[in-house]
């Protein structure tokens, strides 16, 4: 008896399970036809990246390798247009290469630049805050106190990596205004820092004793 019952209770499941797929056929095709292609286009796009990022590689290292002192115009609107391009690894490297080789006095220009990667640039957090800090560094001996701590304070105002760096580039500038006691309190500000750089840390200490002691 309990054999018959199951045996019912087993067709009749496997007939709702027949009545579902019958009733239900079109949404059915319909649903995997739309996951095929979903697949489809996220496999597509990834190959697409990835030979985008091929490119801007080849591009970069392309930029490098002619790089001429005679062709220094034309370097420098390559690297403006690969900046331009938004891609987390090559536009900072172009930024990078700007800058370290001194292809332009124009701080206005590298500013845009750096704006582009910061606010534009889909990048790692700690990656944007390096470039932040860039940017201080670029334009700190020109700017007031109230702008390079305005650069700064995305990085000082978090937990960032790059804060014992950004603390210890306004000690320096307030060292080099002779503004002594603000200089202090940003020195003191890393040594209070439980995971600031070790080397800053050193640094810092040996300021404090050297210039500042009582």
């Amino acid at each position: 008896m309990d054999e018959e019952i199951t045996i019912i209770d087993s067709n009749t499941r496997n007939e709702k399970i027949k009545n579902f797929f019958v009733n239900n056929k079109r949404n059915l095709i319909v649903g995997f036809s739309i996951i095929f292609f979903l697949i489809i286009g996220y496999l597509s796009l990834k190959e697409i990246e990835k030979r985008e990022k091929i490119k801007l590689a080849n591009q970069f290292n392309s930029i490098k390798i002619n790089f001429k002192v005679e062709n220094k115009q034309s370097t420098i609107e390559q690297l403006k247009k690969l900046v331009n391009q938004k891609d987390a690894t090559y536009s900072p490297l172009a930024l990078y290469f700007l800058i370290d080789n001194k292809l332009t006095d124009d701080k206005n220009e590298i500013n845009i630049l750096f704006d582009e990667l910061i606010n534009k640039t889909s990048l790692d957090e700690e990656i944007k805050n390096l470039i932040i800090y860039k940017k201080a560094l670029f334009n700190s001996d020109v700017i007031t106190e109230n702008d390079l701590l305005k650069i700064l304070s995305p990085i000082i105002n978090s937990d960032s990596i790059w804060k014992s760096h950004s603390l210890y580039l306004m000690a320096e500038y307030f060292y080099s205004k002779e503004e002594n006691q603000k200089a202090k309190e940003f020195f003191n500000k890393i040594i209070l820092l439980s995971d600031a750089n070790n080397d800053i840390i050193v640094e810092s200490k040996k300021r404090l004793n050297r210039d500042f002691s009582e």
